[in-house]
């Protein structure tokens, strides 16, 4: 049974409704009003870290990334190759990626696994690739891509950056092409 109110009832409710809706708002309004003050007074100054409690890297720039990958393809294209060129960070994030004419859509894909893995260990993904006789759950990393085709970039002997290619017939013509693109940053 469903029970309904008087017109006097109604009224009395929608008025109390109305009246804490606005209390609500002029509450808020108030808060904002005062919450500059109050958030300046309450922030913390900031900590500065010490030196020793910091680190500084080395990265490539874009224009150095856009010219290793440039030098890939142009060693590519010499050889009528149609490749895809990846560079990676030293956290292994993507700086740029080209496909040349003509790559196919798994060498995108491909070439950023190479680079990613060229970077992690500081080593080709040749020679990674026969490590895992020694270690085969290395192949199980995510991210990682154990064939030809990844060399690391470095800097006073630590990685900076990984150029990884794909899309070659064989590992060992990707990584000729990635080698060219690292050579032309010398």
């Amino acid at each position: 049974m469903k029970k309904t109110l008087s017109r006097r009832a109604r009224i009395a409710t929608g008025g109390a409704v109305l009246a804490a809706v606005a209390a609500g708002t002029f509450g808020t309004v108030a808060a904002n009003a005062s919450a500059p003050d109050a958030a300046v007074a309450a922030a913390p100054a900031a900590a500065e870290a010490g030196k020793r409690d910091t680190t500084t890297s080395t990265h490539l720039t874009i224009d150095a990334a856009t010219e290793a990958a440039q030098a890939a393809l142009k060693a590519a294209k010499k050889e009528g190759q149609r490749i895809t060129v990846a560079v990676v960070d030293r956290n292994g994030n993507t700086i740029l990626t080209m496909r040349g004419d003509g790559a196919g859509p798994q060498s995108y894909e491909s070439a950023v696994k190479k680079a990613f893995t060229a970077v992690s260990w500081n080593a080709t993904t040749t020679e990674l690739a026969g490590r895992l006789k020694d270690a085969p759950n290395l192949k199980d990393i995510p991210g990682t891509l154990f064939l030809g085709g990844g060399v690391p970039v470095t800097s006073g002997n630590a990685p900076i950056a990984g150029i990884g290619v794909a899309g070659a017939p064989s590992g060992t013509l990707d990584e000729k092409f990635a080698q060219a693109g690292a050579e032309a940053l010398n």
